[in-house]
């Protein structure tokens, strides 16, 4: 008797992965408990404030409680090494911030995870500014008086950051590069613990995105001098871009999106995918999602592939020109 060489293969490949086949399996349920939804940064930061502004629709449309878990540290390295590590089932999904997806394998000589190997993206989901601010005690009123006054007093002045690797924290080195100016790096494990100490003037400066610090900006606890995108922001329409404040050529996007472990079927991938396109659609969603500072994205897993590629490229070239480097 003759045997076809293909199915024998087949056969010997599934018998050997029980597991790959149940995986499968379990897509045509997805879901039926709940989806634990994986920040790296603590509460308070853009990071958290779009995963609960995505929680209750995606519940709504899933059909079973979204938890959001904030596991901060290491610059996000923590929570998104935890999820690269986790069963790929659909179970476990990360709020993926371009610090520790696009930098931080430059930025850091030894990552638990690597983010192009062990993580699969599901959809881009922002495109933020970043916004040049300070506290209103420091006397710069704009983006030229700013650099006078830094460079007055070389290595006196700090910046703010999110973390090491996180957007805030190139932004101010790219600045540094830019402008020739030197100011320290402070890094902090979150947005909301880096603007408690610039509101309280312990650090004067932060090139934070612009969601987390919108509200501070509009009450006055913090003076904006510049937005780092090519074009004004419609939410700070009278704020000009550092190329119009005489740093010509600067831009700088803060981007997020969804990702699950590697070898989440594809099924539960595409899943969750047109969900949260639809979620976009929604008038109403979309309206509180611009209200924080960023266009709804959406797209394609594998656009939002091909951009985590591009910008670890990118974004590590900056790390290594600017020589930034783990406080």
């Amino acid at each position: 008797m003759k045997i076809n060489a293909g199915l024998a293969v087949a056969g010997v490949l599934m018998a050997s992965a029980p597991g790959a086949v149940g995986l499968a399996a379990a897509a045509d349920a997805y879901p039926s408990r709940p989806i634990h939804f994986i920040v790296p940064y603590p509460p308070g930061g853009p990071t958290d404030l779009m995963a609960r502004l995505l929680q209750a629709s995606m519940q709504q449309r899933l059909g079973v409680p979204v938890v959001v878990e904030n596991r901060a540290g290491a610059g996000g390295n923590i929570g998104t090494g935890a999820v690269a590590k986790a069963t790929p089932d659909g179970y476990t999904i990360l709020l993926a911030a371009s610090g520790p997806m696009a930098v931080n394998s430059t930025l850091y000589k030894h990552l638990s995870y690597n983010p192009q190997t062990e993580l699969t993206p599901i959809i881009q989901i922002s495109a933020f500014p970043l916004v040049l601010e300070v506290n209103p005690g420091m006397p710069a009123t704009d983006v030229k008086s700013f650099i006078a006054a830094v460079k007055s007093k070389p290595g006196e002045y700090s910046f703010a950051s999110a973390g090491n690797g996180t957007p805030q924290h190139l932004a101010g080195e790219l600045f540094n590069t830019a402008v020739g100016t030197k100011m320290q790096h402070v890094a902090y494990k979150g947005a909301g613990p880096a603007l408690n100490d610039v509101l309280g003037g312990q650090v004067p400066v932060m090139f934070d995105i612009l969601a987390s610090s919108l509200t501070y900006i509009k009450a006055g606890k913090l003076r904006p001098l510049a937005v780092t995108t090519r074009t004004r922001s419609p939410a700070l329409p009278d704020v000009p871009t550092l190329a119009e404040a005489g740093v010509p050529g600067f831009e700088f996007v803060a981007w997020h999106g969804i990702a699950a472990p590697a070898g989440t079927p594809q099924a539960i991938v595409l899943k969750l995918n047109g969900v949260i396109n639809e979620i976009f659609k929604e008038p109403e969603f979309r309206s509180r999602w611009e209200a924080i500072g960023t266009p709804v994205v959406g797209g394609t897993p594998d656009a939002f592939g091909a951009l985590i590629r591009s910008e670890s490229r990118r974004l590590g070239k900056i790390v290594k020109d600017t020589g930034a480097t783990v406080d």
